[in-house]
């Protein structure tokens, strides 16, 4: 006997809030429900590629950590390659990096020199879409590559921080929005 498909609904019951994480003030979004349950986790591999067919799209690139998570299941859904990008340091050879702005200071991104070919068709996934920075750089990085974002996919965004103004000019899709 077959399940129903998963649905927005599904997904947003399942993941949980934790107040108080990882300071005083931040609520936390859990997606460690979703990752359980295997029907939730291959649903919403199945909502973040909904737009795509195996032989559209070239990369499936996730943003460290969490977003790893779920491109590489993207990419093995869509038959396409997995490419990390990395906190600065963490890739083993020749890198291009990104700079973004946190809230108090800077952080970088980094991905290997040869992790796409130019005209590549790229998916960018991330867990989260908060203040956009992170895949604001990740798509840069796509970018000095000569590859081409097709879409920039979140499970969750935080609509409130405003995080899509600065991925303007991409396409965004986001899951669960709060």
């Amino acid at each position: 006997m077959s399940q129903p498909p998963v649905t927005l609904s599904d997904l947003e019951r399942a993941i949980r809030n934790i107040p108080d994480f990882p300071k005083p003030g931040i609520q936390f979004k859990d997606i460690t429900p979703v990752l359980a349950d295997a029907r939730l986790f291959a649903g919403a591999i199945d909502l973040l590629t909904a737009r795509f067919q195996p032989g559209t799209v070239d990369a499936v690139v996730g943003i460290d950590a969490r977003g790893f998570i779920f491109a590489a299941a993207a990419a093995v859904k869509l038959q396409a390659g997995f490419v990390p990008v990395r906190k600065k340091g963490k890739l083993p050879f020749r890198t291009h990096e990104q700079d973004y702005a946190l809230e108090y200071g800077t952080a970088t991104v980094a991905i290997h020199v040869d992790a796409l070919k130019p005209g590549s068709r790229v998916l960018l996934i991330d867990d989260l879409l908060a203040t956009g920075g992170t895949a604001a750089a990740a798509a840069q990085l796509v970018k000095k590559l000569e590859a081409q974002v097709l879409e920039i996919s979140f499970l969750i965004e935080l609509s409130f921080l405003n995080g899509r103004e600065k991925l303007a000019g991409y396409p965004v899709k986001s899951l669960v929005i709060y």
